[in-house]
């Protein structure tokens, strides 16, 4: 079931009939139904899905929770989780008092339950023989507790499986962390400029390949939001709802530039409050930058480098794939997903002569003092000192102005850069 408006935003009236009808089918009468739902780092109508849903079943069901899928992002206050799902302190008392919203934590393992195991010949079959480990595939053990599970998300290009969305709300979503390390690691050897906005990616069948060992009944409910507003909701399992929902992405979500471009300012949205997810700037931009150009993250609200990683990577800095494959004795202890991160931030670039020689210059014009940017081996600018309207209507100079960077992939029509491949 779909609904596709790309030239006009959905409304809020037509996302509440949209969610009846699609929920008026699924046998959840007298059921406990838990959604899975993203944080405040993607942007959707969530306070609208929230409603939408609690009207079409709220007098059906036993129970309805929600959990937030965090990865490994900090947790939620109350208050954020309020504005999260648009609702008071004191609707959420009253009218929704029945319903639980919780957030997951990927690091606690009383909170985690071992649902399956990925072998070691499945992982080196479809990761192409870049890795060989089996992996755990362990999940938050509340999922163990609902007769249906239900994602509610967008998605978007995504520098890890391709597109975001659909199982990915399971893994990294509500996940451990051995299966989060493992194919985000897959990811970086791949690349983000081979993977980003990538259908099918070998990360994603391994999400898949997860996902099967869930044994809960799944759906999913599949957004394609542009800006602030929804223009597509896809229903059914969560594989089939994330296909629609990415094949719409490929159309709406990858703006494709002639020439690529010396200097590019991506303006980091308020909800990336930190550089753990500002680098989604980085990552949507990549394509477009010319070989020796620089790549300015932007935002004065980014204070922090990564509240929940930051110790690992004041530790390591950030660098290119080939740089740590070259030195991996010296990050064995590193988790997958740390380093995965800091080469997708750092973007491809190769060793001579044992010198890291990375394709790009990547500059923080944000509240991280110079010398932790310095530390952490990226450039720095005075955030005062940028005034987006200098790179505004420039483009013929090779000036990029990118206003709330991070969802939308940047590619050229022709020649977009690509790394060595890596041959283990």
């Amino acid at each position: 079931m779909e609904l596709i408006k790309e030239h006009e935003a959905i409304t809020n009236d037509e996302i509440r009939a949209f969610v009846a009808e699609a929920m008026a089918p699924v046998e959840a009468d007298g059921q406990r139904v838990l959604f899975v739902i993203p944080d405040q780092t993607r942007s959707m109508p969530m306070p609208a899905m929230f409603r939408a849903l609690h009207a079409a079943l709220s007098r059906r069901v036993a129970k309805m929770d929600f959990l937030v899928a965090l990865g490994t992002h900090p947790p939620m206050t109350e208050a954020m989780l309020n504005a999260l799902i648009g609702v008071t302190p004191e609707e959420r008392a009253g009218v929704f008092g029945d319903v639980g919203l919780f957030n997951h934590a990927w690091d606690n393992p009383d909170q985690l339950a071992r649902i399956g195991t990925i072998s070691e010949e499945e992982i080196f079959e479809i990761s192409g023989g870049l890795m060989r480990q089996s992996v755990d595939v362990t999940l938050n053990k509340m999922i163990l507790d609902y007769d249906l599970l239900c994602v509610v998300g967008p998605v978007f290009p995504h520098e890890v499986v391709g597109f975001s969305g659909g199982n990915k709300y399971f893994f990294p979503g509500i996940a451990g962390p051995d299966i989060i390390n493992l194919f985000h690691w897959l990811g970086a050897l791949i690349s983000n400029p081979v993977i980003n906005g990538t259908m099918h990616t070998p990360v994603r069948e391994v999400v898949n390949r997860a996902a099967a060992c869930i044994p809960v009944e799944k759906r999913c409910l599949a957004l394609n939001v542009m800006g602030k507003d929804c223009h597509g909701l896809f229903f059914g399992t969560p594989e089939a709802a994330w296909e629609a929902a990415a094949r719409m992405g490929t159309r709406t979500h990858i703006v494709y530039k002639e020439k690529p471009f010396r200097s590019v300012l991506a303006m980091a949205p308020e909800m990336y409050d930190e550089l753990w997810v500002a680098g989604k700037c980085m990552y949507k931009l990549e394509p477009v930058v010319a070989d020796g150009g620089e790549l300015i993250i932007y935002g004065k609200h980014i204070k922090e480098v990564s509240v929940t990683h930051g110790r690992y990577i004041r530790r390591i800095g950030y660098h290119t794939r080939d740089y740590f494959l070259s030195k991996m004795e010296k990050f064995t202890d590193i988790p997958g997903g740390i380093l995965a991160h800091s080469t997708h931030v750092r973007g491809i670039g190769e060793m001579v002569d044992g010198v890291e020689k990375p394709r790009v210059q990547v500059t923080l014009a944000t509240s991280i003092p110079r010398a932790e940017c310095e530390a952490i081996n990226l450039g720095y600018r005075d955030p005062d000192s940028i005034h987006p309207r200098d790179w505004q209507d420039r483009e013929d100079e090779g000036l990029l102005l990118v206003p709330h960077a991070g969802e939308v992939l940047y590619r050229l029509r022709e020649g977009n850069p690509c790394p060595k491949p890596f041959r283990p």
